[in-house]
């Protein structure tokens, strides 16, 4: 008698609350988007083609992306820990919580002044700190979770989806390793593309969650 009572009151909380928190996730990658977009075309001497996104979390204005990064990634490890809740899949939400801890860590942990920005900064790819280490470790655990995220997620899709989802990892695995192996401008803007087309897959990711019964 007291199951019958007690069930029917939980579970509609339960399942309000995986909705927040998977609407959350969809959310994170425009806020991430527009204010990366905002941020660049408004900082002095930001130029998306020298320099990644994370660099804008230096300098005095700095603390914006950091928020940026820390807001974003408890969005996206908040939806995950609901994705558990309506995917088949175990390692996919798992995954994706590491994609939002490595965002978060990225926040934390800053990156260095670099390449003329921020203004007054000397050019070139200046000296790399202890959290700029620990930056750039943090980056690789959020990227290498997305590019693994894409092919586990591809076992279970149509086979349509699974294409485009492996599309996605592998082009963001060889902007990835691109600039690392040949940093240039052309190699920094399809970096950029690919970190975006990134956010989309993890946004449709969980709004197709999100519409599900």
């Amino acid at each position: 008698m007291s199951d019958a009572i007690v069930l029917p009151g939980v579970r509609p909380a339960a399942v309000g609350r995986d909705r927040a928190l998977l609407a959350g996730g969809v959310l994170a990658g425009p806020v991430f988007a527009v204010s990366a977009l905002v941020q660049g075309l408004t900082r002095d001497g930001f130029d998306f083609r020298r320099h990644p996104v994370s660099m804008l979390s230096t300098g005095e204005l700095g603390w914006i992306q950091v928020a940026t990064f820390l807001a974003t990634g408890a969005l996206c490890v908040g939806a995950a820990s609901a994705l558990r809740h309506r995917t088949g899949s175990r390692w996919l939400p798992r995954l994706l919580v590491l994609w939002g801890i490595g965002l978060m860590a990225a926040g934390v942990f800053s990156a260095d002044p670099a390449d003329g920005f921020p203004a007054g900064t000397p050019r070139g790819p200046g000296e790399i700190s202890w959290h700029g280490g620990l930056h750039f470790l943090a980056a690789a655990v959020a990227f290498v979770s997305l590019i693994v995220a894409t092919v586990v997620a591809a076992r279970r899709a149509t086979p349509a989806r699974a294409v485009a989802g492996l599309a996605v990892g592998a082009f963001f695995a060889v902007a990835w390793v691109a600039l690392i192996v040949r940093p240039g401008p052309t190699a920094m803007v399809a970096f950029g593309l690919a970190v975006t087309v990134g956010w989309a897959w993890v946004c449709v990711t969980f709004a197709r969650a999100l519409r599900r019964p």
